[in-house]
């Protein structure tokens, strides 16, 4: 299985598939990357501006046309034009550059459609806000389906580009639901609006805000405390078995896309071996970090490697990754279930040509990732499977 290859440079055709897995319209993808094209030839890096332009004009536009249903009270209808312009909108937001002009405008242009598109829709999402170290950590919670009393909850962390929205575009929150499994996708330091709004960088100890956002998820009166997972996406697949190493009330774990070694990764990346995730990589990454520059950048991801950290987990931990992702490689998948020595119940699962979902992430097909984990956290947790 491949994945929507349209432009000749890895990282835009990231952009768009993971775009198109989160809810895009085909007509609208093409319509914006149609006059991209010859600009995608000169590289990853240049051409960002002029994607920023093009995706803007199509969102800009669902927005006007929200606005007419809006005008004869077709809420419903508008609704689902504003959760592709915010989708849009972050897309293209993603693929500048740190300081790039229009960008943070681009992102609460993103932040509002969003927030009015799905309360338009009645989206099963709530906006939480969770404390920290003196500051508020923004998530989506959404709520178990047919449960009464305290039901399980998953925590969903972000990886190094993505944001709480694109969480929940991926529908595991929607399949967890289903299972009778509530969901907070969290924007943790570093990421979404907790580094865009309010200037928190990442930190390699994922368990020093993991622990307060179970703190947080535990004390909910629709949570069953003994009965919390965490998962997370590309990074979030070295925050999230760190988080549950040094966490021993999740009660469950599980990846999407492995991360055992990432400052090997960034080693790697130095000499050009394996894909970028996103354009001016270099920049987002210091940016991300709080880093002043590329030698303080390195040293503050020095340690951020799952080498002891997995032996702590005592829990059920599941590890998936897709056969040719270009990302991250496979031995670390393998290299992370290794390690998980002392969990209870430990899985490997590789996603093949066979089912798809083989590049990063699933971004070929998130489908069976998205299954796969929910079913996990249901068998786990003790959701339902039917």
């Amino acid at each position: 299985m491949a994945m929507f290859d349209y432009f000749p440079n890895y990282v835009w055709n990231l952009s768009v598939s993971i775009a198109m897995a989160s809810g895009a319209e085909l007509g609208e993808i093409m319509d914006m990357c149609q006059p991209l094209l010859e600009k995608a030839k000169d590289g990853e890096d240049a051409g960002t501006a002029d994607f920023l332009r093009e995706w803007l004009r199509v969102a800009n536009k669902l927005v006007e046309l929200a606005a007419e249903d809006e005008a004869r009270g077709r809420l419903l209808s508008a609704g689902p034009k504003l959760q592709r312009a915010a989708l849009y909108y972050l897309t293209a937001e993603r693929m500048q550059g740190h300081g790039h002009p229009g960008r943070m405008e681009t992102y609460d242009k993103a932040l509002a459609a969003f927030a009015k598109g799905t309360g338009y829709t009645h989206d099963n999402i709530e906006r939480v806000e969770i404390p920290y170290e003196g500051q508020m950590l923004p998530g989506y919670y959404t709520r178990a389906e047919g449960v009464d009393g305290p039901a399980p909850a998953v925590l969903y962390l972000n990886g190094l580009d993505s944001c709480k929205e694109l969480l929940f575009w991926s529908w595991l929150p929607h399949a967890l639901a289903r299972r009778g499994i509530s969901t907070l996708c969290l924007d943790q330091p570093g990421t979404g609006e907790s580094l865009r709004k309010r200037d928190m960088p990442a930190i390699a100890e994922s368990e020093r805000w993991g622990t307060p956002v179970y703190d947080w998820l535990a004390a909910r009166d629709d949570v069953d405390a003994d009965r919390v997972g965490v998962t997370g996406i590309s990074l979030g697949g070295y925050y999230a078995p760190r988080v549950c190493a040094n966490e021993p009330r999740f009660a469950s774990g599980a990846v999407w896309g492995a991360n055992h070694n990432w400052a090997e990764v960034q080693q790697r990346r130095l000499s050009r071996e394996g894909e970028n995730p996103v354009p001016h990589y270099w920049d987002h990454v210091q940016w991300v970090f709080g880093a002043r520059d590329h030698d303080d950048f390195f040293e503050k991801a020095a340690g951020m490697h799952l080498n002891g950290q997995m032996e702590k987990i005592r829990v059920p931990f599941l590890v998936t990754h897709g056969a040719n992702d270009r990302q991250i490689s496979l031995d670390y998948a393998h290299q992370s279930y290794d390690q998980l020595v002392n969990s209870p119940r430990r899985e490997l699962k590789i996603f093949t040509d066979r089912e798809g979902g083989v590049e990063h992430v699933g971004a070929d097909n998130m489908s069976f990732g998205r299954s796969y984990i929910a079913d996990w956290f249901a068998e786990t947790l003790g959701g339902r499977l039917a």
